[in-house]
């Protein structure tokens, strides 16, 4: 797992190594859930991602100050969204 920082968003990815012969060496790189910074609010709040690649709201959980709380939400794994 890594994280690609950008403004105002942090995104958690998974990182795979070369699983088939024929498809290279570059290891792959695929999103699992984004963390949104709202500066007015100044909280943080988590977002899923699709089959189609867009990231939606994850509204069971409610934003927090603490990007820690939204980052063991996709650590613990409790839903299979993650």
């Amino acid at each position: 797992m890594e994280c690609e920082i950008g403004p105002r968003r942090l995104t958690t990815v998974e990182l795979c190594p070369p699983w088939r012969a024929g498809l290279g060496s570059e290891w792959t790189r695929s999103p699992i859930a984004r963390l949104r910074y709202a500066r007015t609010a100044r909280s943080r709040t988590l977002y899923w991602l699709d089959r189609h690649w867009r990231f939606h709201l994850y509204d069971r959980l409610a934003p927090s100050r603490r990007a820690a709380d939204l980052l063991m939400k996709i650590e613990r794994g409790t839903t299979s969204i993650f």
